[in-house]
């Protein structure tokens, strides 16, 4: 096969199975992987040599440390000191050493148990934020900790790179000077970087930003990271050490977001190169071969991250909940073990067959999180429902008015403003301390509730309210205001914020009488800015809108009822846009000439 037609094979991959993977929940990693394996010569064996691809994959590594490099900004970390250096430390150096130590039974060498332990106390960074993502945890409490400790991991895999020469020295007997002159040199090349990052690349890169090329600043960002990676390798050092080492010194450049622009695509591609090429390495025979012990592996893998990691997160001061989360979240293995695995295995640290076995138990410790996270939440789900619910805090004396405003967010803020200068009487509820403080400094007196307890609204003298408007965050939490106070107070109509046409459809199953989007309105505004810019005379494009606006709100009451079964959804959406289309009559409009500056 020549090179294009692999070339065009890869890509094929890539395409089929990396949105497969997101779709499945399983990550773009899992994808990639997957991808190697089935083009690999354990599948199809439509690529035989492998080698090339890791070699050029990881050039994507360096990039990516580059990435990481230039994010790692010293004011940030020290911002985050307490649970970057103590939660995550702890989790490093305790996963780390247990990890070693449970790999020396298996008669791992000493020298290669302790390169395999560390790299098997990461976590994947890309994997777990994307989960927290899905799961809009981000903010929470286990997800702010957990992206703590994945930070951690993500500079501790810097001095690991470093030990890896080191150790292939002590394993050589006969070398004990070089561990010394090693030491010096990593010295020079340190200072080295830091006049060069000091003196060097900021001309260099006034002078690339004179020339006003969007190309030949591409061409300099690369070549600072190639140079630095380059320079390292030639030394005996790792070239992902000196990119990000450069990166590091580069986080408080006037440059920083320029190269973080020019560097990205070229890290994703290149990373997503090197995954396959794991993949297509990866040996299916091996789990045939012993699916048992590969998967006990895995399993215990897991099982000792995640003891671990619940143990350090309630030392820490989490709930057992909050704990939990955070251990299943981190007890997967990470991207860069196998950058680990690579590196010590073309030093003689690890062999061949050691590599492979730790790579299989890496990719199934990733592909089972999901599942794990799924399990968790079904079980937290099922004790939430049988557990009784707790009265609550008592509710203070609140005044009778005729709106009721559930949540003291943006949204709510600004319905009280309004509401307040045409002085009409309304009642103020969150169960955030600090917006009940911040409505204290603006003047306001905010309540401390819940909108989906009865006692609350029954407190609130809801029913001699005329209005309920539900401008809370959480969906869930609004759905049940909705249909609590559906339920109790037939006679109060229910306003509601929505989040997505998703939350817009249930809350119009609950019976509520108005929905406003969140981003509906505005990006309507937008649109009669739009128009204007084009050069439509203002009048015209405001009833443009008004139109345009009446249409939608017809589609969306025809799509109500549909949303329990998505494709019947989708398609009725399609035909609706195609349907607007028609009536609007699809004029095409171009911009206004511009001057010539």
């Amino acid at each position: 096969m020549s090179d294009l037609a692999e070339f065009v094979v890869i890509l094929t991959a890539i395409v089929l199975a990396v949105p497969l993977a997101r779709r499945c929940r399983l990550g773009a990693v899992i994808g990639y992987l997957i991808a190697g394996v089935v083009i690999g010569p354990s599948g199809l064996g439509l690529i035989r040599d492998h080698e090339a691809i890791l070699h050029i994959g990881e050039l994507g590594v360096v990039l990516l440390l580059f990435l990481i490099g230039l994010e790692l900004k010293p004011s940030r970390l020290w911002a985050l000191r307490r649970p970057v250096f103590g939660l995550g430390g702890v989790q490093v150096l305790a996963t780390g050493a247990v990890a070693t130590l449970a790999l020396r039974l298996l008669d791992y060498p000493p020298a290669g148990a302790l390169v395999a332990g560390l790299a098997l106390s990461l976590s994947s960074t890309a994997f777990v934020l994307q989960l927290l993502a899905e799961q809009g945890e981000l903010g929470s409490r286990h997800g702010r900790d957990a992206f703590a400790v994945l930070l951690l991991q993500d500079v501790a895999v810097i001095p690991m790179l470093a030990l890896l020469p080191l150790l292939a020295t002590e394993a050589r007997p006969g070398d004990e000077g070089d561990g010394l002159r090693q030491a010096a040199v990593a010295v020079a090349a340190i200072t080295v970087a830091v006049l060069a990052s000091r003196y060097l690349v900021p001309r260099l890169f006034r002078l690339i930003a004179a020339s006003r090329s969007h190309e030949v600043a591409t061409a300099g960002a690369l070549l600072v990271v190639a140079a630095a990676a380059l320079g390292c390798a030639e030394i005996g050092l790792s070239m992902s050490l000196g990119a990000f080492l450069i990166g590091l010194l580069l986080a408080d450049s006037e440059f920083r977001h320029e190269l973080e622009a020019n560097i990205e695509p070229f890290k994703g591609v290149l990373l997503g190169l090197f995954f396959i090429a794991v993949g297509m390495s990866a040996n299916l025979g091996l789990l045939a071969e012993a699916p048992l012990r590969l998967l006990g592996l895995t399993l215990g893998l897991m099982a000792l991250k995640a003891g671990l990691m619940f143990g350090v997160a309630c030392a820490w001061g989490h709930a057992a909940a909050s704990a939990g989360r955070v251990a299943v979240l981190l007890a997967q293995g990470g991207e860069f073990a196998f950058v680990l695995f690579a590196n010590a295995a073309g030093l003689g640290l690890l062999d061949a067959a050691r590599v492979e076995e730790l790579s299989v138990v890496v990719t199934l410790s990733m592909a089972l999180t999901p599942l794990l996270l799924a399990a968790l939440q079904a079980g937290e789900h099922w004790l939430a429902a049988r557990r009784p619910r707790p009265p609550g805090p008592p509710l203070p004396p609140i005044s009778p008015a005729p709106v009721l405003i559930a949540g003291y967010g943006r949204f709510g803020q600004t319905l009280a403003r309004f509401l307040r200068v045409r002085h009409v009487p309304y009642t103020l509820f969150d169960t955030d301390v600090a917006r009940i403080e911040l409505g204290r400094q603006l003047g306001e007196t905010v309540h401390y509730g819940d909108a989906s307890r009865v006692e609350l609204l029954r407190a609130a003298h809801a029913a001699h309210a005329a209005v309920l408007v539900i401008g809370i965050d959480d969906v869930e939490t609004s759905l049940r205001a909705a249909a609590t106070a559906h339920r109790h107070f037939p006679q109060l109509r229910v306003l509601s914020r929505a989040c997505n046409a998703r939350h817009t459809l249930r809350l119009m199953d609950l019976g509520v009488q108005a929905v406003a989007s969140d981003t509906y309105l505005s990006a309507l505004e937008m649109a009669e800015c739009v128009g204007v810019a084009l050069g439509d005379a203002p009048a015209d494009i405001r009833a443009e809108v008004a139109r345009f606006r009446e249409h939608d709100q017809r589609n969306l009451r025809r799509l109500h009822g549909l949303h329990h079964d998505e494709r019947r959804m989708l398609a009725a959406a399609r035909a609706a846009v195609l349907e607007m289309e028609a009536v609007f009559g699809g004029r095409e409009r171009r911009p206004p000439a511009g001057r010539d500056d």
